[in-house]
């Protein structure tokens, strides 16, 4: 009974795996905020190269980032495609990583993630920049502004502003499936009838042996209980 379910939990959890990719968590590590904002202070992106934004990281990787985008030149049948540098020293200093191209549609405003390839190696504690780049397409903004978050700031035309952009930026953790939690539910369930089944561990075992008390002439039989498993 207890190898049927075993064998019906493991090929539940290949099923599961076949079917689906399995969730993912955004753990956050440094941000500007942690909620949407209205368009505040737009920037153009292409016209203020330079632009990004600055942050010391307490984990040592990143997995993604995210920066509130909209169109420039809306309705005009034309989209976007952009990524985001990581660099360090500076803004204008070595790409340590780039994200994966993102293409936004007309008229597309809003938070927009982008994730790293692998996740890139960070040394926690040390300054990186993050740079939105408009790799073709239309002209495209990103949103900003108030001076939120001590870690950084942002950077227009190389410049160090004093304010900063809308950004979040963490790591992806994959979530456990429900059918991992359902194969180690089950045999979280079969330890315990083995530990407790009567059948497996007797709750009155006893020990027979046989002596001779001194002087007695006689063998006699004495019991031992051993100890019960609690």
């Amino acid at each position: 009974m207890r190898k049927g379910l075993f064998q019906c939990a493991l090929a539940a959890l290949v099923l599961a795996g076949a079917e689906s990719g399995g969730q993912t968590t955004n753990i956050y590590d440094q941000q500007s905020y942690d909620h949407a904002i209205p368009a505040n202070v737009l920037y153009g992106i292409q016209q203020f190269q330079p632009i990004g934004q600055s942050f010391t990281p307490t984990l040592p990787s990143i997995g993604f980032v995210q920066f509130d985008l909209y169109d420039d030149r809306s309705l005009n049948g034309l989209g976007a495609t952009l990524y985001v540098n990581l660099r360090a020293n500076s803004i204008t200093g070595a790409v340590v990583s780039s994200t994966t191209p993102v293409f936004l549609p007309d008229d597309s405003f809003g938070v927009v993630s982008f994730l790293f390839p692998t996740p890139a190696p960070l040394a926690p504690g040390t300054t990186y920049y993050l740079e939105p780049v408009v790799q073709s397409g239309d002209l495209w903004l990103v949103n900003g502004g108030g001076n939120p978050y001590p870690r950084g700031t942002a950077f227009i035309r190389g410049a160090d502003i004093g304010e900063d952009l809308w950004f979040r930026e963490g790591i992806i953790v994959p979530e456990p499936s429900a059918a991992w939690l359902t194969l180690v539910g089950v045999g979280v369930s079969l330890y315990a009838s083995r530990r407790f089944n009567p059948k497996a561990v007797p709750h009155a075992a006893y020990a027979v042996a046989r002596g001779s008390p001194a002087g007695s002439g006689r063998t006699v039989r004495r019991a031992y209980r051993m100890r019960e498993i609690p």
